[in-house]
């Protein structure tokens, strides 16, 4: 049986002017087979020796499957056969810029049903960010290894048919990945600079809009000024939001809800209550069951503050179904119960407290603005378990060293010396702390503060992987310039009996590429919340001065 005539011409898609009229579409049976390009091979019959090509009908030029499959083609410039778009799904072809590669490893398999394509340029400059021990050196290497996985075991063919990004297991991504596999026509506006890396890969998407006019085509990359080039030249720009915890920070979990005046109302029927005696602490517990209980989360505060009345404060303990059983809290506002000297001085303080010296609690974040009291409660209560009721042996306090300004260069001694400049703000704590004693006397207090000193271990993140803190009270100070995958690091290294506490402020990230959603502290914070042995408080009014105060709402 023979074949059909090998086509003299690459293969392509007719355009609307190729295809004839309704009128003689019934009349017009054949159609030269070097000038179409058909999408299945017709079945020759037997009384013909030179099969004859079916024309594709209107009803099939628009469905996705056409370029899928390509008859015979012999010519090697050819086009990547990627896909045109389906009306009904509206899938996109998102090109990826390197910065987003190196950002996020995992952003290849994070756009669900939609393509990733990616330039030549970006594995050219993946290759040049590949040395080193860095975070983005680590972040390019695993990308490579990905691709790798990816490309190992399947023939140039595939790879111009595009590759499906579920074959290493993600079954979220439902797309598949096509590479620039032949040199484009790429045509940039008089003044760009062709050299340029960024140009290039801007350019390769002005000439897959021109290849593809059916697709739509995204560039996605950090960079805000390559972003504005492209809305500049006409092309479609986005950031990468998949990495962000929250689109609005203003949606983060508190930690804390203020209950309507009619709350007990509406919950206080049936309502049982009892008091244990837990850590040897008393405490008075009630049973309640009502229509808010569902919208309530484990170690949650809640506080009612009527005029005239008494107020209530307590936190979720339990909850099930539509009833909760809320426990009533300690108050360290009064002296007596007061943390190495250490009184709340609002309510939001006292939560605070609540959760730093609760041994059941072994995950801890704390948010507020400057002067708030986070450094100054997670310290106080440090010292208090370590040196009065020895729940832990030790205070280890880490950081991230990114400076506000200009890098004042290498510094010389121990790890510990090292870390001594970035850890001015707990040295300003401490004083504090050592001055609330005035009946020690200035020799007690310099026993004390030698005390303190010894039990007190400055560490630096580089030197983390791989450790185990054993009964350890952990800090990590400004954990707003952590990644959520540093902040994992930290926090798998709790062992038994150790408690960490995550303290910072998200709006003062120092860190590139970094944003409120995207930050380490926010990400913890709503992956946390609900879990019967974490807390979170954010605390909202400042105690530092009058000044520092003033100073946060006018500047």
């Amino acid at each position: 049986m023979p074949l059909p005539k090998i086509p003299t011409k690459p293969a392509a898609l007719l355009s609307p002017q190729d295809y004839p009229k309704s009128n003689t579409l019934k009349s017009s049976k054949t159609t030269k087979a070097t000038t179409v390009a058909v999408a299945v091979a017709p079945a020759p019959t037997s009384t013909t020796k030179t099969p004859k090509v079916s024309k594709p009908k209107a009803s099939q030029v628009n469905k996705a499957t056409i370029t899928k499959d390509v008859s015979i083609n012999t010519s090697t410039d050819t086009k990547p056969t990627i896909p045109k778009a389906n009306k009904a799904s509206d899938d996109k072809l998102f090109v990826l810029d390197t910065n987003v590669l190196m950002h996020d490893p995992s952003s290849l398999f994070r756009f669900e049903e939609h393509d990733v394509y990616l330039p030549m340029m970006t594995l050219e400059e993946l290759d040049n960010h590949k040395k080193g021990m860095s975070e983005v050196a680590r972040n390019a290497r695993q990308v490579s290894r990905s691709l790798d996985a990816l490309v190992g075991d399947i023939d140039d063919q595939a790879i111009e048919t595009g590759i499906l990004l579920s074959k290493l297991g993600n079954k979220d991504a439902k797309g598949r990945l096509f590479f620039q596999t032949k040199l484009q026509n790429v045509v940039l506006p008089e003044g760009l600079p062709i050299g340029k890396a960024d140009n290039q890969i801007l350019g390769v998407v002005r000439a897959l809009e021109a290849e593809l006019p059916g697709k739509s085509i995204v560039l996605v990359s950090k960079d805000i000024n390559m972003r504005i080039k492209a809305r500049a030249l006409g092309l479609s720009a986005e950031d990468y939001f998949n990495d962000h915890v929250l689109e609005d920070t203003d949606l983060l979990y508190t930690g804390v809800v203020r209950l309507p005046n009619d709350f007990w109302q509406k919950h206080g029927k049936g309502i049982e209550s009892w008091q244990e005696n837990k850590n040897g602490n008393s405490a008075t517990f009630y049973r309640i069951t009502g229509p808010m209980v569902p919208s309530l989360l484990i170690n949650q505060f809640i506080y009612l503050e009527p005029e005239g009345e008494a107020s209530f404060y307590g936190q979720v303990k339990q909850i099930q179904d539509k009833t909760a059983v809320i426990q009533t809290l300690r108050d360290y506002s009064h002296t007596k119960n007061n943390v190495w000297g250490v009184t709340a001085r609002n309510r939001e303080q006292n939560f605070a407290l609540n959760l730093l010296m609760n041994p059941d609690c072994d995950f801890v974040t704390l948010l507020g603005q400057a002067g708030t009291g986070k450094t100054l409660l997670a310290l106080a209560a440090g010292l208090a378990q370590v040196l009065e009721s020895k729940l832990y042996n030790e205070i280890i306090v880490t950081r991230v060293t990114v400076p506000v300004g200009e890098d004042i260069g290498f510094l010389p001694g121990t790890e510990e010396e090292k870390m001594s400049p970035w850890m001015g703000a707990f040295d300003d704590n401490l004083e504090v702390l050592n001055k609330s004693d005035t009946e020690a006397g200035e020799w007690g207090r310099a026993a004390t503060q030698d005390l303190i000193r010894s039990r007190i271990k400055i560490k630096s993140l580089n030197f983390m992987r791989g450790r185990t803190f054993v009964n350890k009270f952990l800090i990590i100070d400004e954990a707003q310039n952590l990644t959520p995958k540093q902040v994992k690091t930290l926090v798998t290294r709790a062992g038994p009996g150790t408690k960490i506490i995550c303290l910072g402020n998200i709006a003062q990230i120092d860190t590139p590429y970094l944003t409120e959603g995207s930050s380490g502290l926010t990400y913890v914070v709503d992956r946390f919340k609900g879990w019967a042995h974490s807390g979170h408080v954010t605390l909202a009014r400042g105690e530092r001065s009058r000044l520092a105060d003033h100073a946060s709402d006018v500047l």
